[in-house]
């Protein structure tokens, strides 16, 4: 007896993938939960894995025919290590690929870009999920939520700029359609909130929701660049200045019907997702969501 084909989930312990994981496997889906690690995720089974070390590709490979791909953290050049892969995964018998990109990087674009450009001429089933920024950001382990916790403020290059920040579940939700649909959607998904907000919007939302003071800190495009290079790589920091300063001069923008369409209703709010937050952490945290 044949066993069924599995969906091997890369970064299965991560924001998105940990979601991803969970939805597939409450629908009866057999899912190989990949991580450098190999952590236990729900009932997923967990395999090792890392973009850096081929050796662990075939094992977590065996027996998967889709996957769900979340890029190398700060690598500069993604594709370098993931088209390899890539290539080896078809070998192997995988058919339908969801690749997590960024509404900010277009295919040919730079980083992941890449990867996406490449992404149809290697499977005949594809998807590219193109989020805005996360609202977990400001609630979860990023470098905003603990500025935000420890110090009140957020800092950012965006000015005015508005960003239709979206939650991760609601990421999750349209990665379990590409992957599960009877046919992927073969294309490229901007996935964004309901409403497009300022960081000035945020901090407010941040202030009235928790009962914390929180306040926006407009730096230069300068000033943020070396103020991040101080924790990462100053080629990587030069990148995410670059994507705040796009945020200022209006590039994110904008907002999609891609949650709704996919999954059947409306993507979350900011406001629900930071007052589900605070309820998650009891009240105590606002910052400490997991």
């Amino acid at each position: 007896m044949t066993a069924s084909p599995a969906t091997l989930v890369i970064g299965a312990t991560g924001t998105t993938g940990s979601r991803v994981t969970a939805r597939l496997t409450a629908r009866g889906h057999l899912v190989r939960a990949a991580s450098r690690r190999a952590a236990p995720v729900g009932g997923a089974g967990a395999v090792r894995f890392d973009w850096y070390d081929p050796a662990t590709h075939e094992e977590a490979l065996r027996g998967a025919d889709r996957v769900y791909l979340v890029p190398p953290l700060t690598a500069a050049d993604p594709a370098a290590v993931m088209l390899p892969f890539l290539e080896r995964a078809r070998a192997a018998g995988v058919r339908r690929a969801v690749l997590l990109s960024s509404s900010a990087i277009p295919a040919g674009g730079p980083a992941v870009g890449q990867v996406h450009q490449a992404l149809p001429g290697l499977f005949d089933e594809w998807a590219v999920l193109r989020p805005s920024w996360f609202m977990q950001n400001f609630t979860g382990d990023h470098a905003h939520a603990r500025d935000i916790r420890e110090q009140g403020t957020v800092r950012t290059a965006t000015g005015e700029g508005r960003v239709a920040f979206v939650d991760a579940d609601d990421i999750a939700a349209v990665a379990v359609h590409a992957l599960t649909a009877e046919r992927a959607p073969d294309t490229d998904l901007v996935i964004t909130g309901p409403q497009a907000l300022s960081y000035d919007d945020v901090a407010a939302v941040l202030t009235e929701v928790t009962g914390r003071a929180v306040t926006h800190r407009k730096l230069t495009y300068e000033q943020l660049r070396d103020h991040l290079a101080q924790s990462m790589p100053h080629a990587f920091a030069t990148v995410l200045a670059g994507l705040d300063r796009a945020i200022a001069e209006g590039a994110e923008d904008r907002v999609t019907d891609t949650v709704e369409r996919l999954t059947g209703r409306p993507p979350r709010d900011f406001r629900t997702h930071v007052e589900r937050a605070l309820a998650r952490a009891g009240g105590a945290d606002h910052g400490r969501e997991r």
